[in-house]
């Protein structure tokens, strides 16, 4: 009678598995204002030579996108976005205006959080590419002028949705390239949505590419899939989407952007509008790239992608599958014929210590066989490491061999 059994080399297998699951992240979730989180870090002043007052910016370097308002114990933070730019590209080397003793790039006055950009660029690139002076580009293997990405827009999704990578080829985004228009001039801040296009990473699975952030694949334009618009690490879950190829950057714009100097009309305190009206700044053919991307803070800039790039609607914006991987060791738990037929519970006796049958009769020549409910495993020391629970009793006796199979995932 066997109540424990040692386990061979034999007995213990390890394997692995993949589980997949869909995400989607509606329109309204990205561009709601309660379901879309600021982190006001950054704070900056200055004195409005117009009216002598001194006005402040206050502005994140990215903000959080939640399943629901984020107030709300139960939400769940969905993925992240900021952007960020290039320190040798065109658009930041434009608007410079030199560097300092220290060696501390300075911009010019019309322009706002300048270094913080730049920094979440370098940021990005220092995780993903291994450097934080290297530039991404879409081909990830591109080299030239116009595979070079200056101005990135960075999606990072959270972990408890893309679990251990993003599935190749699933990778799906709808964006807006035009925006609305007023006056033939796109609107910064709302308005209807035009110009939809679907960029996704098909094709990617084969020509996918191993960086230092692991397998990257490229996003293409569905319409047009020879169009690479960016990029997206599978392994770390961010996507790159090159600001200039994903929306109209070259158009004239116009609406309001915060400013450390404020507008021409008191009215409107630390707001100063671009592209248009009766106080437009001094750039009246201000576009969004470069102008938007160098004049608006971070905030500003997500806000304009989230609430008029992505739309305000029930559709689905975002969309991707996950693999999660499911490292198991399977136990093979076996019991030949004259092994765990017999039970130490104290039912299993009578009152002089013999075993109970069916038919007392037949005492003497019936076996004993027992029911199977429970395995447990134990070290070497004898502790009980894991339980295994049967759906349902399983018979043993002297006729039968068993095998059970325990699972143990992680």
């Amino acid at each position: 009678m066997a109540f424990f059994k040692t386990l061979d080399p034999s007995d213990i297998k390890t394997t692995t598995s993949y589980l997949n699951q869909l995400i989607d992240v509606l329109q309204e979730s990205i561009s709601g204002s309660s379901t879309r989180r600021e982190f006001k870090v950054f704070v900056t002043s200055a004195n409005n030579p117009i009216t002598a007052q001194v006005y402040s910016v206050t502005g994140g370097l990215y903000q959080t996108v939640y399943d629901q308002d984020y107030t709300l114990a139960t939400s769940n933070a969905v993925l992240d976005m900021s952007v960020g730019l290039y320190v040798s590209g065109d658009t930041v080397q434009d608007a410079s205006t030199g560097v300092d003793s220290t060696g501390k790039r300075l911009f010019s006055s019309n322009t706002l959080m300048m270094r913080e950009k730049v920094s979440v660029y370098e940021q990005f690139a220092q995780s993903l590419l291994g450097d934080a002076a290297l530039q991404f580009s879409s081909p990830f293997t591109g080299g030239t002028t116009t595979d070079k990405i200056d101005e990135a827009l960075f999606i990072t999704m959270h972990r408890l949705f893309f679990r251990d990578k993003i599935k190749p080829e699933t990778f799906a985004v709808k964006l807006y390239s035009t925006a609305s228009t007023t006056a033939l001039k796109p609107n910064l801040n709302a308005g209807t949505t035009l110009g939809a296009t679907i960029f996704s990473d098909i094709g990617a699975a084969s020509s996918i590419e191993v960086s230092y952030g692991g397998q990257v694949g490229n996003v293409v334009n569905t319409t047009n899939t020879a169009e690479k618009v960016g990029l997206v690490f599978y392994d770390a879950g961010v996507v790159v989407l090159d600001a200039k190829k994903i929306i109209s950057g070259t158009q004239s714009v116009s609406g309001t952007i915060s400013a450390v100097t404020g507008s021409t009309t008191p009215a409107l305190t630390n707001q100063t509008i671009i592209g248009s009206g009766s106080f437009a700044g001094s750039n009246a053919k201000a576009a969004f790239i470069p102008d938007f991307m160098v004049s608006g803070s971070i905030d500003d800039i997500v806000d304009h992608f989230a609430s008029v790039r992505f739309n305000s609607g029930s559709l689905t914006a975002l969309t991707y599958q996950n693999i999660t991987n499911i490292n198991s060791t399977l136990v093979f738990c076996r019991a030949t014929s004259d092994e765990f037929n017999y039970s130490t519970n104290p039912s299993y006796t009578d009152s002089e210590g013999r075993i109970k049958v069916i038919d007392l009769g037949e005492e003497t020549t019936q076996q004993a066989y027992s029911f199977v409910t429970s395995i447990g495993l134990y070290n070497a020391a004898g502790d009980l490491l894991a339980v295994a629970k049967l759906s349902r009793p399983i018979e043993k006796n002297s006729e039968r061999d068993l095998t059970f199979r325990v699972r143990l995932d992680f």
